[in-house]
């Protein structure tokens, strides 16, 4: 056959704007994946929103990212305040902070399996979010299908009551005004604790008896997928959920996997990077540390082809999310595949529903929630690292004068969705997607499915503004 260059354009069934080139061709036989440019097709500013700024503001503006993952900057951003003014939350804060911050965990997971993963697998009704659609091999039977759907119709309204249950602490969801440099605004009352525990009985129920089945039932369908869209298997976590006030203890702790094997490293986060060779950046920010870096646009620019940087640690790229948190924990080691990716997902989102139990258990009615912070006014640098459901997320701040100086923020989409970098070494998806078999260039349905299965957020990898010029 000739080759095929061809365009996904947008991704759909994403957050946010993603575009993905690939180029198809025969090879040893089998029509495949020969070349491979991700592509994030919007500018964000949210660095420089947020410079001059008071930067308590900073918890409230960076949820605004993104509506699918709002309190995971909300955590990062309040991290780094914490550090950089030298206080820690009370315990009551804390397991606030994780219980709504895991609401969101598990309303995404949910959201990621029954309305982004699932339609690339089986066929729906005749009608819209289903149509239109790429045609597909058919292994699901008449009954099976019939269980996915009905769940799929159930799995709506527990990602409504994800968002119930943690508004009942966050006061709303998404983009909660709960966190606070210091702790957090609500204080356990005996009527929210009842009803958490209510919803959360009900959601883990589903997680159990229908969520993790249709999981291990769909791997089971398509277990040739275990052994595609593997890529490098470099995997990275930075930890997430804190148990204990100084935050040593994690539910996820923090290391990195080499190539799909072995035991956790340590990370050492003065090996982070950002390259900017094949963005859409002033080539003065390459390569630096975001404790240094900046973001400073420059479209169109030669070499450059996406509005994503390229984070790499020690200069090689890595996989992140909840593959990574799992595997770096110990508890999921089977493979990096498209199939391991939604399979962690689900046994991670069993296990944090366990563990939000336990947390529900340790608040004390009227408990201090609420350490008192002080903005520093002299030249203070932190940084806050947490993990959103997509992955591994920074945050790294310059205070000066009592106002944010610089803010640079890393998401999990930059380091999984990145595109080349300075030493032309393909992003993770980019890599991943680098021998997909294709068996329609048409309806090339077997790239959704390793492209949806890293579940990219372009939300929170990219914004833009037009100003307009006055008349």
């Amino acid at each position: 056959m000739p080759v095929i260059v061809a365009a996904i354009d947008p991704v759909t069934r994403i957050e946010g704007h993603l575009k993905v080139d690939v180029t198809v061709d025969t090879v040893g036989g089998v029509q495949q994946v020969t070349d491979v440019k991700t592509v994030g097709t919007l500018f964000r500013g949210f660095e420089k929103i947020l410079e001059g700024r008071d930067p308590r503001d900073a918890p409230l503006i960076t949820s605004r990212i993104c509506g699918v993952c709002p309190t995971s900057h909300s955590v990062a951003a309040v991290l780094a305040l914490d550090q950089a003014g030298g206080v820690t939350p009370p315990a009551a804060g804390r397991v606030l902070r994780n219980l709504v911050h895991g609401a969101c965990y598990l309303e995404s997971h949910i959201l990621h399996f029954y309305l982004l993963s699932l339609p690339d697998y089986i066929q729906g009704p005749g009608m819209p979010p289903w149509t239109p659609g790429f045609e597909m091999e058919h292994r699901v039977d008449k009954a099976a299908a019939g269980r996915f759907l009905a769940n799929y119709l159930a799995a709506i309204n527990i990602r409504r009551q994800c968002h119930e249950m943690g508004a009942l602490f966050g006061g709303k969801l998404p983009h909660s005004p709960g966190y606070i440099a210091g702790g957090f605004t609500a204080v356990p009352a005996a009527d929210k604790i009842a009803a958490f525990q209510s919803l959360l009985a009900t959601i883990q129920n589903f997680i159990n008896t229908s969520y993790v089945p249709d999981v291990e039932a769909l791997s089971s369908l398509y277990s040739d997928y275990f052994l595609v869209g593997r890529g490098y298997g470099n995997l990275l976590s930075y930890g997430v959920f804190e148990l204990n006030d100084a935050g040593s203890s994690k539910l996820f702790t923090r290391g990195r996997i080499i190539a799909g094997a072995g035991t956790a490293q340590a990370v050492d986060v003065a090996q982070i990077t950002e390259s900017v060779t094949h963005s859409w950046y002033s080539n003065a920010a390459n390569n630096l540390n975001p404790a240094s870096g900046d973001t400073v646009a420059q479209y169109p620019k030669p070499g450059g082809y996406s509005w994503l940087k390229a984070p790499r640690y020690g200069g090689v790229p890595y996989e992140c999310g909840p593959l990574a948190r799992m595997w770096v924990n110990g508890e999921y080691t089977n493979g990096v595949s498209v199939m391991d990716r939604i399979r962690a997902r689900a046994y991670e989102a069993r296990k944090l529903a366990a563990a939000m139990q336990t947390w529900l258990g340790q608040l004390a009615v009227g408990a201090s929630t609420y350490t008192p912070f002080t903005t520093p006014s002299g030249a203070v640098s932190a940084m806050g690292l947490t993990e959103a459901p997509r992955g591994a997320l920074g945050h790294w701040v310059s205070l000066s004068g009592g106002a944010i100086a610089r803010y640079q923020v890393i998401t999990p989409t930059c380091w999984t969705i990145s595109p080349r970098d300075s030493a032309d070494q393909l992003g993770p998806l980019e890599k991943a997607l680098m021998g997909t078999p294709v068996n329609n260039v048409q309806h090339p349905v077997e790239v959704l499915r390793v492209i949806h299965s890293v579940d990219p957020c372009l939300d929170c990898a990219t914004h833009v503004i037009k100003v307009s010029q006055p008349a």
